[in-house]
């Protein structure tokens, strides 16, 4: 490695690490009596006009506003109703937005952004409680805010201390503490979280069950205990699914994979003497259609020996279908 490699290694080792060394000074914080009752008292009133149907109104100009966007939108992904209220716009008409019930969360690092401080009187006017975060404990945010978490840091990475850098960092992990601890409050469970992500892989993952992926019906291959092993491989091989199911009517009483069929020919000649039931996986494992589909997912691939296909059966144990970890993986 080339002096010059190392240099560009020490430096981005530095900046994470003045970083996260800045959270975790900021979680310590925490231990302290009125930096404790601060966070608290924020998260109470932020509580509170949810409650009410009220919602939680996030401002910030430059860097401080890029995240108060996504502090957010977090808030709102979580179940906690969030819009993000440019300052400037505030002041000339966009203040609107703000209703009684509401509280504002505010992020300024000094504390004394002219635009933010500007507001602050026709917040108060309005009877809104506002909760500001920033680095400065005596500034003029500080003191009229109804709620003030400590955001300060000791130094930005920037190595001239002046960019907002580590100072953002640990407004953005706060506002994440923020909004789950406001979920983990209000119960804002996998189901609800789904609701509001029913789009890409993550909505596919907390939406999606075994019956929207499954083989069913004509698809899957079906043969009886007495079944020869011929008309095993050819029912197999027609459906093209890995696997044949082995029922006596509607009732599940084995599965035959490829990796099966694979194994019996070992047997040479034998082989073709054998019926289905010699070969199958007897009671094997099994998912219902309302299970969640990354929950058999789990199940297939968190084992000693993978699985590739599951057969779908109900509670009686009546045949329904199969799932292949093929359509999971492709699906995920």
């Amino acid at each position: 490695m080339s002096q010059k490699q190392i240099e560009i290694l020490s430096e981005v080792k530095r900046v994470l690490e003045l970083e996260a060394g800045a959270i975790l000074r900021c979680a310590e914080r925490l231990s302290l009596e009125k930096s404790a009752e601060q966070f608290q008292k924020a998260i109470q009133l932020f509580q509170d006009s949810l409650s009410r149907k009220g919602k939680i109104v996030v401002t910030g100009v430059g860097k401080s506003g890029k995240i108060a966007q996504k502090i957010a939108a977090t808030f709102s992904s979580t179940g906690s109703f969030s819009v993000f209220l440019h300052p400037t716009e505030g002041l000339h008409g966009d203040l609107g937005v703000v209703q009684p019930g509401d509280t504002v969360l505010a992020l300024s690092y000094t504390g004394n952004t002219d635009e933010i401080v500007r507001l602050v009187p026709s917040l108060k006017s309005l009877r809104i409680p506002i909760v500001g975060m920033g680095g400065n404990s005596d500034s003029q945010l500080a003191q009229k805010c109804d709620a003030w978490i400590d955001a300060s840091v000791e130094q930005e990475a920037c190595p001239h201390n002046l960019a907002p850098t580590t100072s953002t960092t640990l407004s953005l992990a706060l506002g994440d503490a923020l909004a789950v601890t406001l979920m983990q409050i209000r119960g804002f469970d996998a189901k609800a979280f789904a609701q509001n992500h029913p789009g890409g892989s993550l909505g596919k993952r907390l939406q999606l069950t075994v019956s929207d992926l499954m083989q069913q019906g004509d698809q899957v291959a079906l043969v009886s205990p007495q079944s020869s092993m011929d008309e095993v491989i050819i029912k197999s091989t027609q459906k093209k699914l890995g696997a044949a199911l082995v029922v006596e009517g509607t009732k599940l009483v084995g599965i035959i994979t490829d990796g099966d069929i694979r194994r019996a020919l070992q047997l040479k000649e034998k082989f073709f003497t054998l019926k289905a039931a010699d070969v199958m996986t007897q009671t094997p494992v099994t998912v219902q259609p309302e299970m969640m589909a990354e929950e058999a997912l789990h199940i297939m691939e968190n084992r000693p020996s993978q699985i590739s296909v599951l057969p779908v059966a109900d509670a009686a144990g009546n045949w329904l279908g199969v799932v292949r970890l093929h359509d999971l993986v492709r699906t995920f």
